[in-house]
């Protein structure tokens, strides 16, 4: 599976969601969940799909629902043998958002820590170098092809020390089609720093690339990126980027009540 990282389980979730790329762009009520088949309005795409989504891979996520929906969904969840594991949205738009990602890169890196070219090709070296990065820092990662746009507008940008290894990175596209009003927001997430690199702020400068790109590459009007509750290092980074809790949206993933949370 060429571009695919993680178990097996994970390369199979990643290659179905690829596979669906075009159904999720044009069916409303659906959205790109990158590692999992995904919707961002559950009543629009229906429950018989949802329905058909768990029985067959087990998980499914929902993206930048109206946080008064969280409990219901939990009881339609329970009843099908799925719990509902939350992250807390965190959102900005342009102004906000490059004025303090500006603010960040302007400070400039570490000594021997440089800023790595964008990865090109889904089953490319420094793409793989990524997604073994995002992976050892508890990140399931995206397949390849997401990494690099293959699937659609995204940016995925590292940072290297001195031997030219991946020590950080992050990345963001576009879940949301034409049907949804959240069309044109871009997601953030992925963030990871190698163990030994941590401390230096380089998480929150990989970060703040990423949100430049988000808006003057790709045009996004807003940005979210996830964090879970107990997350206090990425919560304080995103923050110092720019975004702010919005505690009017959830987002989640529906997995199977025995199983363990299914990234960080």
């Amino acid at each position: 599976m060429a571009g695919y990282f993680g178990t097996d389980a994970q390369r199979t979730l990643q290659a179905r969601a690829e596979a669906a790329a075009e159904f999720v762009s044009r069916t409303p009520g659906a959205c790109q969940a990158g590692r999992t088949m995904g919707c961002d309005q559950p009543d629009l795409l229906g429950w018989e799909q949802i329905e058909e989504f768990l029985a067959r891979d087990q998980v499914c996520g929902f993206r930048l629902l109206p946080a008064g929906r969280a409990d219901q969904l939990k009881g339609e969840l329970a009843q099908r043998g799925h719990r509902f594991d939350t992250w807390d949205v965190f959102l900005a738009g342009r102004a906000e958002a490059l004025a303090a990602a500006d603010q960040i890169v302007a400070r400039g890196l570490p000594q021997h820590v440089t800023i790595l070219g964008k990865p090109k090709e889904p089953d490319g070296a420094d793409t793989l170098d990524i997604q073994r990065l995002m992976a050892t820092a508890g990140v399931v990662p995206f397949s390849g092809s997401f990494l690099t746009g293959a699937l659609g507008p995204a940016t995925t940008v590292a940072l290297a020390d001195g031997s030219g290894s991946v020590v950080a990175a992050a990345h963001a596209y576009f879940p949301h089609n034409e049907h949804s009003a959240h069309h044109r927001k871009a997601w953030g997430g992925l963030v990871a720093v190698a163990e030994t690199q941590r401390g230096r702020g380089l998480g929150t400068y990989v970060n703040s690339l990423m949100v430049i790109d988000v808006f003057r590459a790709l045009g996004a009007t807003h940005i979210y990126e996830l964090v879970s509750s107990s997350n206090l290092p990425s919560r304080r980074m995103v923050e110092a980027c720019g975004l702010r809790a919005e505690p009017s949206l959830v987002c989640g993933l529906a997995t199977p009540v025995e199983s363990v949370r299914f990234t960080r």
